[in-house]
């Protein structure tokens, strides 16, 4: 008891600390009976209602907080909402009159009372509210919700929250927030009191999420929600992420096959497969060859200052920013040597840049614009997240249907949250959002997804559109989807398949078709350079051509 009795008085010094009143007595009382009540498994099972990490709350923190209704305890003490409360205490007299056999709201709340162990679990904070006072809290929530839900989108309902549009999304937007979540055991317990049978609450609490969850879900899937479904999850926000992210093993099904590694963003000659060279490249590499290593003042200019200098500067800059940028710390190595230009002959570029590293990785695609020019087409996947996939052959891309309108942003910003902190596995969601804030940066980039079936567009405009795919937040750790991962890489090798051909076709157009003429302008280049150095070796040249060559003075230079 003495343990318990130091433990109460921390917790009541950390409360006092940070501003909340602790109730030292009802705290002991609450810990005694949870240890003579609960087993070891109840008191550790893993909480459902969380905290939005700070790292998250910080882009956007309105997308979080509620701004109307406060549903549960965790914000029902925010003054701003109490003015809504009426709105509350109206829908539990329209509940009340829809309990069986004359039940009163009393009746509900005895009901809560008895399952207070039960409605505290999912919460990750301690909830200092006596239990009386959260029993009244819960079951005024509760009612209030279900009959939002029960009308939702539809005619005959009459009161201000159900019927007005703006009031409509707005309480949708609170209702699916994560710090504003209510266990589902609670609406059964409430329509247990309409209905006798057992069988019929669970079918009517299914018939209630069913509808709501597929018009509020942003993601369109052919997935169907089952009555175990909402037996088996704690709240609606959770109920809804697992409609939508099927289970961790059908993003896992890919993991074996090695996918295609990443392209850097640039297209280079070693793109080319050197078995498919044409038989003219060596002719051409040659040419210029020989003109790059001519010993004569233009060409020791612009080596000095194309390539020199350059490299010079960013082995100055300073050591964080070269060990941060693969390619400027071989920079640096390289000019460390005293035969730069001997070793620039040796560089290879595609050597120095790792292009596997996970940095590297961090969703580089082309954005869908792009990807277009490069003859990709977009196909909406009606399986939902998990749809997502890309045919090399047809030169297709797949992607869920997604409905963009006023609430789409706050329900999937609080899916990344509870994925964040509730899922241990893959982050699908995340990656999800991810993929779309890689290939959406214009509004032209909206509008061929929308044209192509992919997006339905409800907002204003398509740079709304873009603008909150841009603005959407990441994941708070590192994770890997396989399936979407492959998807990604495979895109990736599709443009740098298509961009080693469109070069490789101008090369040949271009260039190696006319090798004959650059020969011989390299030849004419040459004989002029040998004709300049001759001239500059009898004549002074150095006051002709010291304000652009830096040229040596020749011995006896100064008799002339």
């Amino acid at each position: 008891m003495s343990e318990l009795q130091a433990r109460a008085r921390f917790v009541q010094s950390s409360a006092a600390s940070a501003g909340v009143h602790f109730d030292e007595e009802r705290w002991l009382s609450r810990v005694r009976q949870s240890l003579e009540r609960e087993a070891a498994e109840a008191l550790g099972a893993a909480a459902k209602v969380f905290d939005v990490p700070r790292v998250l709350k910080a882009t956007r923190p309105e997308a979080y907080l509620p701004q109307h209704f406060a549903l549960g305890p965790y914000h029902c003490n925010r003054p701003e909402l109490r003015d809504m409360e009426r709105y509350k205490l109206a829908a539990a007299k329209r509940a009340e009159k829809l309990f069986a056999e004359g039940r009163k709201f009393d009746d509900l709340v005895q009901r809560l009372l008895q399952a207070q162990d039960r409605m505290r679990a999912p919460y990750h904070r301690f909830l200092e509210l006596s239990d009386q006072t959260l029993a009244w809290m819960m079951a005024i929530d509760t009612c209030f919700l279900l009959d939002f839900l029960e009308g939702y989108h539809r005619d005959e309902v009459t009161d201000m929250v159900s019927s007005a549009t703006n009031w409509i999304n707005a309480t949708v937007r609170d209702a699916v927030m994560l710090e504003n979540q209510l266990p589902l055991f609670l609406f059964s317990q409430a329509l247990a009191l309409r209905h006798p049978a057992e069988q019929a609450t669970a079918a009517a609490l299914h018939a209630v999420l069913d509808r709501f969850i597929k018009e509020v879900s942003p993601i369109k899937t052919t997935a169907e929600l089952v009555a175990a479904d909402v037996a088996r999850h704690a709240h609606m926000l959770e109920l809804l992420y697992h409609f939508l992210v099927p289970d961790a093993s059908v993003f896992d099904g890919d993991g074996e096959r090695e996918p295609p590694p990443m392209v850097p963003e640039e297209f280079t000659i070693d793109m080319l497969d050197p078995s498919q060279q044409l038989p003219d490249y060596d002719k051409v590499k040659q040419a210029c060859l020989q003109v790059s290593s001519l010993d004569v003042a233009p060409v020791r200019f612009l080596r000095k200052n194309l390539i020199a200098r350059p490299m010079s500067l960013a082995s100055s800059l300073p050591g964080k920013i070269m060990r941060k940028v693969p390619l400027l710390s071989a920079v640096k190595k390289l000019m460390a040597s005293s035969d730069v230009e001997a070793r620039l002959q040796g560089v290879n570029l595609r050597g120095i840049i790792n292009i596997n590293s996970p940095l590297a990785q961090e969703i580089m695609i082309p954005s869908v614009s792009t990807l277009a020019r490069w003859g990709v087409r977009f196909l909406p996947a009606p399986e939902g997240i998990a749809g997502i996939r890309f045919d090399a052959a047809a030169a297709t891309l797949s992607l869920p249907i997604i409905t963009l309108d006023g609430n789409t942003e706050v329900v999937l910003r609080n899916l990344v949250a509870y994925e964040a902190v509730a899922v241990r596995g893959p982050l699908v969601l995340a990656r999800y959002t991810e993929l779309m804030n890689g290939i959406v940066d214009t509004p032209r980039d909206v509008k061929i997804l929308r044209q192509s079936g992919v997006v339905v567009n409800h907002l204003k405009s398509d740079r709304e559109a873009a603008d909150m795919w841009n603005a959407m937040c990441r994941a708070t750790r590192l994770s890997r989807v396989p399936r979407l991962d492959a998807a990604i890489r495979e895109v990736n090798a599709h443009r740098s398949r298509r961009a080693a051909a469109r070069a490789q076709k101008l090369l040949k157009r271009y260039v190696f078709r006319s090798w004959r003429i650059l020969t011989l302008l390299a030849a004419v280049v040459l004989l002029l350079m040998t004709a300049l150095q001759t001239f500059c070796s009898v004549y002074p040249c150095k006051s002709w051509f010291s304000s652009v060559f830096k040229l040596p003075v020749p011995a006896g230079g100064e008799g002339r």
